[in-house]
């Protein structure tokens, strides 16, 4: 029976492990996208810093 077998699969939040895996993506894709993003502000301050000397 799929019920319990969801039921077995719970954790303590109450969150099934497919749920918890699927939030474990997203959460990788924007740290992913985050990283970039700070990558790309620091040439930015870099780059405006030499600019204003």
């Amino acid at each position: 029976m799929r019920w319990v077998q969801e039921h077995k699969e719970r954790s303590l939040n109450g969150a099934t492990q497919r749920e918890i895996e699927a939030e474990n993506r997203r959460l990788k894709k924007e740290n992913k996208r985050l990283r970039m993003e700070r990558k790309i502000l620091k040439k930015a301050a870099a780059f405006f810093a030499k600019e204003s000397n």
